[in-house]
């Protein structure tokens, strides 16, 4: 098990969450279930769907120790937005075509000890249903032997997460890395381990959605 300092965090991302998140909170209020899920002394991916660009400013609000996210490359191609990315612990990724830089980057977070946060369908969601999942995240945690925790994002309202609106943020069961039933590390058993914290996920919305309309 990785232990890991509470408080370590880049120097933005911990001025960020001392003094700018009190004035962004009003702007992306939520609600969070299943907080006794996340364990506090140790590493972990937190695997969530992804429905808008606020999602990563809830689930960092949300958690107190910093969460190095996975982002897609192209918004690293202007160099202050890059900046801005590098210096909050974001971490560039081809999408689609299978960047092993960028997972072999990732590990490095998990070994020393952090925590990754990795948005499973790779990309937003257009219609505010929950995608096909990547397996990036399953596969970092059998790789790295770090356990899974599932959160579903669901807006209150809307299909997509809308400013001044409230969202449900779920946390899950945490699954350990043998439960996802990878053993030899081949593409099915990826693929079937991704559509496994996918179902997870799936099963949060579902519960979530019939609270809300009840």
């Amino acid at each position: 098990m990785k232990k890991t300092k509470i408080n370590r965090r880049t120097p933005l991302y911990g001025f960020g969450k001392i003094f700018a998140q009190p004035f962004v909170r009003p702007f992306i209020p939520y609600i969070v279930k299943g907080r006794e899920n996340v364990p506090l002394d140790r590493n972990f991916i937190l695997c969530s769907n992804h429905l808008g660009i606020s999602d990563p400013l809830r689930l960092a609000s949300i958690e107190r120790r910093q969460i190095y996210f996975l982002s897609k490359a192209e918004l690293f191609q202007n160099k202050p937005l890059a900046w801005l990315l590098r210096s909050l612990g974001c971490i560039p990724v081809q999408r689609g075509r299978g960047d092993l830089g960028a997972i072999d980057h990732a590990g490095e977070v998990l070994q020393r000890g952090d925590l990754m946060g990795i948005f499973i369908e790779g990309t937003r969601s257009r219609d505010g249903e929950l995608g096909q999942p990547k397996a990036g995240a399953v596969m970092l945690a059998h790789q790295h032997g770090v356990p899974i925790i599932p959160v579903c994002i669901t807006p209150i309202g809307s299909k997509r997460p809308k400013l001044f609106h409230r969202a449900i943020v779920s946390y899950g069961k945490l699954i350990p890395p043998e439960e996802l039933g990878i053993h030899e590390g081949k593409g099915v058993e990826y693929r079937t381990a991704s559509r496994l914290v996918m179902s997870r996920i799936a099963e949060m919305r579902e519960r979530d959605l019939k609270e809300l309309a009840g």
